[in-house]
């Protein structure tokens, strides 16, 4: 992953997990609602998040969590 960016990749997995847990969603629910592996979701939510994913990932995390995708970035 490119060091430029890597803190943002860790504050954004991180705001995913918060929501996530505030749903009260285990990992599997959400990674079955948005149509992407235990394995990757692992990866974006992880504290020290090595995975860079896509913006349609983004979305369709956001959609399956009930957020507007801007809650990601606070």
């Amino acid at each position: 992953m490119n060091g430029r960016h890597e803190e943002r990749f860790k504050k954004i997995g991180r705001n995913i997990k918060d929501f996530r847990i505030k749903k009260n969603l285990t990992q599997q629910e959400l990674a079955e609602r948005v149509g992407i592996s235990l394995s990757y979701l692992s990866k974006i939510e992880a504290e020290n998040c090595n995975k860079s994913f896509s913006l349609h990932v983004l979305f369709d995390i956001a959609d399956a969590l009930g957020v507007d995708v801007k809650e990601f970035f606070n």
